[in-house]
């Protein structure tokens, strides 16, 4: 009997650190698939290529048992405006000359991976009008909203075209996956595909992010004072200036043994990084750069909490963000700033924490002043919430076969 085989398309793929890395590999080793991935070159967060990478070598590889095509783009660059416009225009554009290739293959099911830009797709949505193979979509960057929350586009022409653009991506695949109701509803509002072929999964944190791994060097470094960390993508959408306006009222209350440890790169380091400077906040901020994602728990251990912001948007309202399923696997208390069900999550369902309104950099000084003040028993009772709520609800084996069994049903 032939083993099933499924074409990944999205624009990342390993060795850059997204989900969709664990997904592939629970396709090959926990459900005997043959997995194809048609993906991007290697060069996010930091806009350059990889190492061992250029626009003519290793396009094509195998990884722990996935077939992998690259895709021709052009990367990132100093991720200014024009060169995300290109990077965001030529891996969909140049995914059009693998089709060809792609048609010769016997395809199950095809699953596209949709991150930013939704035109990521294109090359998936192809090939399975033209093999008539059942596409599913899951959809992490619910587009032009996503877009938006980026960057500040006004002009309602553009809006329209990119209203448009989105919806047609979205209206052309067989399945949706979305990551919370919301978001759900408003698929439903922009397609006509049935609401059973539309379902709700949050993303699952790797089994990595439950682990605790001590590194003694860390925590000499960080073992007297409270450390606030953050990790991951530092974007516009995260917004630091919430964080650091958090940080100037602590520091002027005397809470000097507060620090925050920001672990991650993106477009926004220079900004936050001179911001950070230009606010005297130097001492308290310490930024680690880009870490293998095999780093995180070692920086969940020397954590007191773990904190997210994010800007003041109602597609960002509509979903549970990545990186806050991570800091919940981790099992030590989240310290939030944003919208929507992520508030009732941690404050009122698994009490794991303290999430306050997006953009409220009172509220968030406020919340990590109560969880300094807090007594360690108070703490350890967080930690026991999140884990055991975690390995109820959220963890990565429940959410996979759930995902799977929606692909294949």
């Amino acid at each position: 009997m032939k083993k099933q085989r499924i074409l990944i398309v999205g624009q990342h793929f390993w060795p850059e650190s997204f989900r969709i890395n664990d997904i592939a590999d629970f396709f090959v080793n926990e459900k005997n698939l043959e997995v194809d991935v048609l993906c991007g070159l290697p060069n996010y967060p930091s806009g350059k290529l990889f190492p061992g990478y250029t626009l003519f070598t290793n396009r094509k590889q195998e990884h722990n048992g996935v077939n992998i095509r690259r895709v021709l783009e052009i990367p990132r660059g100093n991720n200014s405006n024009i060169r995300i416009f290109l990077n965001y225009v030529s891996f969909p554009l140049f995914s059009l000359f693998h089709i060809p290739y792609l048609l010769t293959k016997r395809y199950d099911k095809i699953f596209i991976y949709q991150l930013s830009p939704v035109m990521m797709s294109i090359a998936g949505i192809v090939i399975g009008k033209l093999k008539r193979t059942e596409t599913i979509m899951y959809v992490l960057d619910l587009w032009p909203e996503n877009l938006y929350s980026v960057l500040d586009i006004k002009n309602p022409t553009l809006r329209k075209m990119l209203a448009t653009i989105s919806g047609w991506h979205y209206r052309h695949v067989d399945k949706l996956i979305a990551l919370s109701e919301s978001m759900k509803n408003q698929l439903l509002e922009v397609t006509s595909i049935p609401s059973g072929n539309i379902t709700v999964l949050p993303q699952a944190a790797e089994k990595l992010y439950e682990q605790e791994i001590r590194d003694l060097s860390l925590e000499q470094r960080f073992k007297d004072t409270f450390n606030i960390v953050f990790t991951g993508n530092i974007s516009p959408a995260q917004s630091f200036i919430t964080m650091i306006q958090a940080a100037e009222i602590l520091k002027h209350k005397g809470l000097s043994d507060i620090r925050w440890v920001i672990v991650g790169d993106g477009m926004s380091r220079k900004e936050v990084e001179k911001e950070v400077s230009d606010r005297d906040l130097s001492d308290v901020f310490i930024f680690e750069g880009q870490k293998p994602i095999t780093d995180m728990p070692k920086y969940s251990h020397i954590a007191d909490a773990l904190i997210g912001c994010l800007v003041k948007s109602e597609l960002l309202e509509a979903t549970i963000p990545a990186k806050v399923m991570s800091y919940i696997a981790s099992g030590k208390p989240l310290i939030l700033a944003m919208d929507g069900e992520v508030q009732s999550l941690i404050n009122d369902t698994i009490h794991g924490g303290f999430a306050g309104p997006a953009e409220d950099y009172k509220a968030l000084a406020a919340n990590i002043e109560k969880l300094y003040m807090s007594s360690i028993d108070e703490r350890l009772m967080m930690q026991k919430n999140l884990k055991g709520y975690h390995a109820e609800h959220f963890e990565r084996t429940i959410i996979l076969n759930q995902l799977y069994k929606f692909i294949f049903k």
